[in-house]
């Protein structure tokens, strides 16, 4: 079964991902760590890729579809996959069916003003770690290594609407072209917990 997941920023694609992998049999594959790999291992995509970023410039369409196209080409991903960040736009998506199979689109719906908040309370710890002030009562250190939280810098109103107008522009008319493919499968319970969220996504997927 090969599964995109969709969601805005802040949607919890993530962690849905890795417990529908670990659940399912697939291999998640977050665009951001095949970036980080390919750039660490130097491989020339990678460095292609990197020249882009160093640059302060978006990396270009083809140049993302052909990280993931070589990413799929590797045995693991035999029995399937989730993808996490993949495809961001109507190009992507077109490319993707050109050396992919869909079976399946999965959108976690959350509301844009639960999304704000979620983000924007989010606090962070150098050791990966992450919490939400609804939850912290007001503590500041991590309860997994004592290290100091604190807010990611892109983590505000103004950055976080900014990030959700340019997913509602590039991401969202994704939603319409699985839907017209019959792939779609919409999780209403976005707003939910993390367990009740992926109790509805294996209720759609069985």
């Amino acid at each position: 079964m090969n599964i995109v997941l969709l969601g805005a920023p802040g949607a919890g694609k993530g962690t849905q991902a890795v417990r529908i992998a670990e659940k399912y049999g697939l291999v998640h594959i977050s665009t951001g760590d095949i970036f980080r790999a390919n750039i660490k291992d130097n491989t020339p995509i990678g460095q292609v890729a990197k020249s882009y970023i160093d640059a302060g410039k978006l990396v270009p369409d083809e140049v993302t579809c052909e990280i993931v196209r070589q990413r799929l080409e590797k045995k693991d991903v035999s029995a399937g996959y989730v993808l996490d960040g993949f495809p961001r736009n109507l190009i992507q998506a077109h490319e993707l069916d050109k050396f992919a199979s869909i079976d399946v689109c999965l959108d976690i719906d959350v509301d844009e003003a639960l999304l704000l908040e979620r983000i924007c309370g989010r606090r962070v710890c150098s050791c990966g770690a992450s919490y939400h002030i609804s939850t912290l009562n007001g503590k500041d250190t991590c309860a997994k290594c004592g290290g100091k939280l604190y807010a990611r810098e892109d983590d505000n109103p103004e950055t976080v609407k900014a990030r959700l107008a340019t997913y509602n522009i590039q991401t969202a008319p994704l939603i319409s072209y699985y839907g017209a493919q019959n792939k779609l499968k919409t999780v209403m319970c976005g707003t939910k917990t993390p367990d009740e969220v992926f109790a509805a996504v294996c209720g759609l997927l069985g």
